[in-house]
């Protein structure tokens, strides 16, 4: 009989791997009921004996063990899942997966479930493309992505009502201002969550410094200096390469305009209305891309590539000098056998006014439309999870994305994060000089395909095939025959 129990009890386990677990317990404990009424064959069917009584006993355990497992399983069954479609490989997917694991845990009611879905603008080109009931909850956005998502019309819910209808406290204002002004529509409401948010930076090997005499405590501030610093980098044999750099387009186009307060493009730099021009073919990018056209040849400047691949080039020590994003400290700390600085973009001291704050590059967080009351809830309930200090501040430490909110900020700050790891608060430094007209950001449509053309014309300018001016000029035909597509079939909300 004891052989029996252990293989009952087994059994009871093994049901609760399916849904009809509690089915099977009901099944056990009807069996229980019949055991003791019908004893096994070859036991006295006499209920009063001891062996009939012994019956009941052993069968007792199954049931209680069935009461248990039901119990724990039946919030399980009935949490609302949440699809969360993101473009975070590697250890940052792991953080996220780790965040939405936390958020699983502290509740029953709801269950994020992340779903890789390669690259930002594919995941939301799929989300917007999906038929109906099968887009996602929440979608991964980059920042190029942000007009499309507006123009979306029926296509996302925005943040602001999302959280109202589940009466979840929201206070845009928390936000840093300039993320809260670029996620948001004409009327000031916010659309979408900054979630992984980034500025251009500038990162220095101090190490190279010191070997080709210069000051490591004083980084150059401007591009002329930082042309000084690579000349002295190579002269020393410091390093092969002096400068390189992550995201053209976005650090050598789309910052430098707003660093300097020049315009980028008409309408306010596309927040006015989908009929925006591109007008950065000036006198502030044609000469800048020409000063680093001319380093090439002298490797006082080298090109690695479209998206982060400079990166690598910086933290192998082969190049002294890196532009990029500053999501790229926590990697840059991990991987670089040096010591390194970090500083704010350089910028040209004869443009009056400059350097302007930095514009917001990343991702952030979109809800679609066409789902149930209860699913938005849920939403509602993740995003509030997202949002308190102490998880903002946690992953601005981890991945070095800005903190989002002032409260995350000011905690990092309390915690001694930026006292115990030198530059990490330069991004918000960046983010709280001077507000010029035009340093709100970049919003236009296409916009990954004009990335693309940008891509392409300055490549032509490194491989020594247009002048910068041709390039430039090009660039800009080129992306405005793709805006003016964008301009006939899409509207911001709110815009004339």
């Amino acid at each position: 009989m004891l052989l029996f129990c252990a293989a009952m009890h087994g059994a009871v386990a093994r049901a609760f791997s399916s849904p009809a677990g509690c089915t099977a317990c009901a099944a056990l404990d009807g069996m229980r009921f019949r055991a003791s009424r019908h004893p096994l064959p070859g036991m006295p069917r006499n209920r009063s004996t001891a062996k009939g009584k012994w019956m009941k006993a052993a069968m007792l355990p199954v049931a209680l063990v069935c009461s248990v497992l039901c119990l724990s399983v039946r919030p399980a069954l009935a949490a609302t899942d949440i699809q969360f479609w993101h473009s975070m490989a590697g250890p940052l997917g792991e953080q996220l997966s780790e965040i939405t694991g936390r958020f699983n845990r502290s509740q029953t009611q709801y269950r994020v479930m992340p779903v890789l879905k390669g690259p930002a603008d594919d995941a939301a080109a799929a989300a917007l493309a999906a038929r109906p009931g099968q887009a996602p909850h929440i979608v991964q956005v980059l920042d190029i992505g942000t007009a499309a998502m507006m123009s979306a019309k029926n296509g996302i819910k925005p943040l602001a009502q999302v959280m109202a209808d589940a009466g979840e406290p929201f206070n845009a204002a928390g936000f840093l201002p300039a993320l809260s002004s670029y996620y948001a529509d004409s009327r000031g409401r916010m659309l979408a969550l900054p979630f992984n948010s980034s500025v251009p930076m500038f990162y220095y090997n101090r190490d190279a410094f010191r070997k080709a005499g210069l000051d490591p405590d004083k980084p150059p501030l401007t591009w002329p200096e930082v042309k000084d610093a690579a000349i002295k980098l190579l002269d020393a044999g410091a390093t092969p390469c002096g400068f390189t750099i992550a995201w053209q387009s976005w650090y050598l186009l789309e910052s430098m305009s707003a660093w300097h307060n020049e315009a980028f493009a008409t309408r306010d730099n596309g927040f006015g209305g989908t009929d925006a021009k591109l007008v950065f073919s000036n006198q502030l990018v044609i000469r800048h891309i020409s000063f680093l056209s001319s380093w090439l040849k002298s490797e006082l400047f080298s090109y690695a590539g479209r998206r982060d691949e400079a990166e690598a080039k910086f933290v192998s020590g082969e190049c002294g000098m890196l532009g990029t994003s500053s999501a790229a400290y926590a990697n840059i700390t991990r991987s670089a056998n040096f010591e390194f600085g970090v500083a704010q973009a350089p910028y040209y001291d004869d443009f009056k006014g400059a350097p302007f704050n930095s514009i917001v590059g990343g991702s952030s967080l979109w809800v679609m439309a066409g789902k149930k009351p209860a699913e938005y809830a849920g939403v509602a309930k993740f995003f509030s999870f997202l949002t308190q200090p102490g998880l903002l501040a946690e992953w601005h430490q981890q991945t070095g994305y800005l903190p989002l909110t002032v409260a995350a900020y000011e905690l990092s700050r309390k915690q001694g994060f930026y006292a115990r790891n030198p530059g990490a608060d330069t991004a918000m430094q960046g983010m709280s000089r001077k507000h010029g007209a035009l340093v709100k950001g970049v919003r236009l449509g296409n916009f990954p395909q004009l990335r693309k053309i940008f891509d392409e014309e300055l490549e032509a300018v490194w491989a020594g095939k247009k002048a910068p001016k041709e390039a430039l000029d090009t660039a800009v035909t080129r992306g405005n025959d793709l805006l003016r597509q964008f301009a006939k079939t899409n509207k911001f909300p709110g815009t004339k």
